[in-house]
């Protein structure tokens, strides 16, 4: 009879935990579809490209500080698409715009920068070779 009464208490202390257990699981439940509407509806969309405007304030800020502004690059953006012009002597400039109007969130950049002779390579290197005796 001992045994009997010492399971019984056994079990119902563990029915209690999984009543609790039940009854926090369902409140969460209850709680999730709301949290979840209210993050959804705060959250900005990150599906959503910038518009132009924004693209181009963004790339007038970085030209602005960034060495290549003293190129004299001219840009445009429509529909996301940056298109770069210009002329520099540093072919580190080129990829330089391609970059920044990435980082300012164009979709695609068509750059038509020009890099001078004094920026091409002269001649292709040559490679050394070993006469034998």
């Amino acid at each position: 009879m001992r045994r009997f009464l010492l399971n019984s208490h056994k079990n119902s202390r563990t029915a209690g935990s999984l009543a609790a257990c039940a009854l926090l699981t369902g409140l969460l439940i209850a709680l999730l579809p709301a949290t979840s509407t209210v993050l959804a509806a705060t959250a900005p969309s990150a599906s959503s490209p910038p518009a132009d405007a924004q693209i181009s304030a963004t790339i007038r800020t970085k030209l602005a500080k960034s060495k290549i502004g003293t190129d004299g690059f001219k840009f445009r953006v429509e529909k996301g698409v940056v298109t770069w012009e210009g002329h520099t002597e540093v072919p580190q400039h080129k990829g330089a715009a391609t970059r920044m109007a990435k980082a300012a969130g164009a979709a695609q950049v068509i750059n038509n920068i020009d890099v001078g002779a004094a920026g091409k390579p002269k001649a292709p290197p040559r490679h050394a070779t070993v006469a034998s005796q």
